[in-house]
């Protein structure tokens, strides 16, 4: 399989992208070389190999959940933009 001029004007035009002649070429040289490359990866026998979701085995890495203090609303008003009867107070989103 290879990429044509065609292939890339028409991926443009879908992008809305307004490529010169120079960058037409440029970007038709690209793509064939990385469809040359991917079709490197059929030469590979993976006949035995068993499919996988992921290279590495992963564990669930999250830590437990534990009940713990809340911060002092002192010390979360000092970040809120503005604070209103022992609530943070925002711009209003809906009118």
């Amino acid at each position: 399989m290879s990429i044509s001029i065609k292939d890339v004007e028409h991926v443009a035009k879908l992008a809305r992208l307004d490529l010169n002649e120079k960058e037409k070429n440029q970007f038709t040289k690209q793509l064939n070389a990385i469809l040359q490359y991917a079709e490197k990866l059929n030469e590979l026998d993976t006949d035995n190999i068993q499919p996988t979701t992921h290279v590495l085995e992963l564990t669930n890495v999250m830590r437990e959940d534990e009940t713990r203090e809340s911060l002092p609303l002192k010390k979360v008003f000092l970040n809120a933009p503005e604070e209103e009867d022992g609530q943070i107070r925002v711009p209003a989103v809906l009118e």
